[in-house]
């Protein structure tokens, strides 16, 4: 039991991950370039291939980059697709 109070919860991970770009405007401004650029060659910024690499740039799991682009999207650059 002691042990499942040392490891994060996965909202927690999560939360603490939003908050961060949240705080830091600069770096989800960072993020909604790179979604952009993505979409003038022709490709979604939350396709598969997309979130994997955003995954990958960030050391973290799919699901995890797949949260964080959605809410980028959603409050920064809500133009991207």
């Amino acid at each position: 039991m002691a042990a499942a109070l040392l490891v994060p919860s996965p909202s927690s991970a999560q939360s603490t991950l939003l908050e961060s770009v949240k705080r830091n405007p600069k770096e989800a401004k960072a993020l909604c370039r790179q979604f952009k650029a993505l979409n003038a060659k022709g490709k979604s910024a939350l396709s598969g291939k997309s979130i994997g690499r955003l995954a990958d740039q960030r050391n973290l799991s799919t699901t995890d980059a797949e949260i964080l682009a959605t809410y980028v999207i959603g409050l920064h650059c809500p133009d991207v697709r």
